[in-house]
């Protein structure tokens, strides 16, 4: 049951992250194209841990843990380099 389970979870995250590279191409703001790009940090961060899951290992999550903050760090800085043009003050 954890199989279809995996799969269907697999499927769903896969659609999610065809629809945010559909924003990140049509956009019509910047601020939708950020959106869209932290949206698919999110993304690959459900990929990472169902892959985990599947493989029975503990060595994605640590690497989940690792994109999430390198995705948070990014995304801040990048709407910094927006709003002030300037990312080291």
């Amino acid at each position: 049951m954890i199989e279809y389970a995996l799969n269907f979870g697999f499927i769903c995250v896969a659609v999610a992250l065809l629809m945010n590279l559909w924003r990140l191409a049509k956009g019509p703001t910047i601020a939708d194209r950020i959106l869209a790009v932290d949206t698919m940090a999110i993304n690959a961060i459900a990929l990472l841990v169902l892959y985990g899951i599947s493989r029975a290992t503990s060595m994605y999550f640590e690497g989940a843990l690792l994109f999430a903050m390198f995705g948070f760090v990014s995304t801040v800085a990048y709407c910094k380099f927006v709003l002030r043009g300037d990312i080291i003050e």
